[in-house]
């Protein structure tokens, strides 16, 4: 019986010393292939994680990677901070290294007072990153053209009255009343919910960058556990899903804890 108790004791030690490690010093780069010629940096979710003085691991690692262009699919606050010293830091250095793209998650949306949210896009606006809020640009990247859209649809699917239950939907109609038509041509889409995958599959995204889901912040046997609507075993919780031969490229995220699903940034190539 010793013995058992000091092998138990002995195992919830070390998965100790490995979550505090896993959340506070680890930052890894998942790296996924679909082609070549064109290389995308994703950053998602950050909150309130710091990863090194201002940020400086996540550029520093970005920058090894050279990336053609970084897109930001939101998130990069939770809703009660109001300091965005740190995060205009993180966006010029980031700019540096390439073209930035971004859009609003969950907590963009819902940063807590008017005043606050007008500083948050003030920030943004001091720096040469291209806020996408319903909008779609075109861009021309190693002699590639490329539509680059990014929707920011209604905070209900995320949290409605103030609880979890009987959330909205996107639509197909809601996606042509966010942005109209898919435009011809190869589509990138900025979605920072991915459980709509099948709606963005079918406007005709060519790859769809999502984050949200925190890669399901504890994952047993690379299955994520938790949504932040509180589901369990939420769907396109983290990895590459092909839907209808369109791609949903879903980061597991950097901020908020997590256990066995360390912090990522994740580069494409296409």
């Amino acid at each position: 019986m010793i013995y058992i108790l000091i092998f138990s004791a002995a195992v919830l030690l070390l998965l100790t010393f490995y979550l505090i490690y896993e959340n506070v010093f680890m930052l890894t780069v998942r790296r996924e292939k679909f082609g070549k010629g064109v290389k995308i940096a994703q950053i998602s979710d950050i909150h309130r994680r710091r990863f090194g003085k201002e940020n400086c691991r996540i550029w520093q690692k970005t920058a090894a990677e050279k990336p053609d262009v970084i897109f930001i699919t939101g998130d990069l606050i939770s809703r009660k901070v109001t300091d965005y010293e740190v995060s205009e830091r993180l966006l010029n250095e980031l700019c540096r290294i390439a073209p930035v793209y971004m859009i609003y998650g969950n907590h963009e949306q819902s940063i807590i007072t008017e005043e606050k949210r007008s500083e948050f896009y003030d920030m943004l606006k001091r720096t040469d990153v291209v806020l996408l809020r319903n909008e779609t640009v075109k861009a021309q990247i190693n002699g590639r053209s490329f539509n680059i859209c990014g929707i920011e649809p209604k905070y209900s699917i995320y949290k409605k009255n103030d609880c979890y239950k009987d959330l909205d939907s996107i639509t197909d109609e809601d996606m042509r009343t966010m942005i109209g038509e898919c435009p011809d041509g190869e589509t990138l889409l900025l979605a920072h919910n991915p459980f709509f995958g099948e709606v963005y599959s079918r406007w005709g995204a060519d790859y769809t960058f999502s984050g949200h889901v925190h890669g399901g912040v504890v994952r047993i046997f690379g299955i994520g556990m938790l949504s932040p609507e509180r589901k369990f075993f939420p769907k396109y919780a983290k990895g590459v899903y092909d839907i209808g031969g369109k791609k949903l490229l879903v980061s597991g995220g950097l901020g908020k804890l997590r256990a066995f699903n360390p912090p990522e940034i994740v580069v494409y190539e296409i």
